[in-house]
């Protein structure tokens, strides 16, 4: 199944969760200081808040227009150099972000970012490398819970070094890409067999032809309307929740770092904790559904929830969403072969990377005409609400697959 050779795998786990941390902390570090930056450059709030949604949309486009052949890549020459490669990459980043004299710079750096952080797709597609498709519910589950970890303590730690300088924390990204690098350089052995690799041809690479596999089989057309939609309705917490939060319940930035810090614990503990015995239990194709479900009641109650407290108490039942990404993950990398692993994974990508430029424009647009006097939807909490529905459509169609799938086994057995 897999080149790697059973003792190496533990250190091959080790890593990947490693570069998962990684990537998602040294995110997170710059979230505090880069709008700060910015401002420095634009010298006005307003056009700040505008240039941010633009460097936002830049990186998503980049990982639109990149994955697949990020995923293509590694098809080809294989796993190990893609990410080695994508780690240094993102180092460089950061030091460039970190020097920057000027806007333009920091435009330069989005883009790069953009590309780098691709390799996400490589580090899923390792990971079906070197697990049984059995097991990899579980094993999506974990490197789910390593972003959670990265989440949580990115921010904070951001906030934290921004006191120091606003450049201070792109310094300590770029040292933290660098390490992982190196890291990876020792440890990091190959996963995809000689045997199993596919040519690199551009009509597979650029993203519409990577989504072309994504129709061969009912199923997986299916389960990749269901990541869009899922990934559709996560873009409301990055669009509007801050706003929101302030202006229904009054929290301030500590809190709202707080409740995201809770929102990235109970993450993990679904997703490395519970996703393996519940899958093991009752099978990924239910598990992946109740998740939807669950986030739907979460995502309703957030909207509705007339105090603070409630808001809070909304999160545990909008954490199951976890659930969903591993089992759904799991799900399409069985109806590929081992050569296709990097492409299904930029396709996937090439979806989120959509659902990433245009939900945060929608969601924000629904939220502008829900607050203020004379409001057309006069309820603030309407974009979660609306989040809510496409989650909910998201269960459904997802429901509707596993039936029909369930149905095609049957008649062939």
């Amino acid at each position: 199944m897999t080149a790697v050779a059973p003792e190496k795998r533990k250190a091959a786990l080790a890593f990947i969760f490693v570069v998962a941390v990684m990537d998602i902390l040294s995110m997170g570090l710059v979230i505090p200081v880069l709008p700060p930056l910015i401002e420095q450059f634009t010298g006005s709030p307003g056009s700040a808040g505008i240039w941010n949604g633009v460097l936002v949309a830049l990186w998503a486009g980049m990982q639109f227009l990149a994955s697949p052949v990020i995923g293509s890549l590694s098809d080809q020459y294989g796993r190990r150099p893609v990410i080695l490669i994508s780690c240094v990459g993102l180092a460089l980043d950061w030091v460039l972000m970190a020097l920057a004299p000027n806007l333009w710079w920091l435009v330069v750096g989005r883009l790069l970012g953009g590309l780098t952080s691709s390799s996400f797709t490589t580090v899923y597609a390792y990971m079906a490398d070197i697990t049984a498709p059995e097991h990899r519910a579980r094993a999506y589950g974990l490197i789910g819970a390593a972003f959670g970890g990265g989440f949580v303590i990115g921010p904070a730690l951001g906030g934290l070094l921004g006191e120091f300088g606003p450049r201070t924390p792109f310094w300590v990204a770029a040292v933290l890409s660098g390490l992982t690098a190196l890291y990876g350089w020792f440890v990091l052995p190959e996963s995809l067999a000689p045997e199993k690799r596919m040519t690199f041809s551009w009509a597979r690479a650029n993203p519409f032809g990577a989504m072309k596999l994504l129709g061969r089989h009912r199923e997986l057309t299916g389960l990749a309307g269901v990541n869009f939609l899922l990934y559709f309705a996560h873009h409301v917490f990055s669009a509007v929740f801050v706003l929101y939060a302030a202006h229904r319940y009054g929290w301030g930035p500590g809190l709202v770092g707080l409740v995201l810090a809770f929102a990235g614990v109970l993450d993990m503990i679904v997703q490395g904790v519970l996703v393996g015995p519940l899958v093991k239990r009752f099978g990924g194709r239910a598990i992946m559904v109740v998740g939807l479900f669950g986030g739907a009641l979460g995502l309703v109650a957030m909207g509705l929830a007339p105090l603070g407290w409630i808001f809070f108490l909304t999160m545990l039942p909008n954490a199951l969403w976890g659930l969903a990404m591993p089992t759904l993950q799991s799900l399409m990398t069985r109806r590929v072969g081992d050569d296709e692993q990097g492409q299904l994974q930029g396709a996937n990508m090439s979806v989120a990377s959509i659902a990433g430029v245009a939900s945060p424009l929608f969601f924000g647009w629904i939220y502008s005409i829900s607050v203020g006097q004379g409001a057309p939807v006069p309820h603030p909490g309407a974009a979660f609400v609306i989040a809510a529905g496409v989650l909910l459509l998201a269960a459904v169609i997802g429901a509707v697959t596993n039936r029909r799938a369930e149905r095609e086994e049957s008649a062939t057995v």
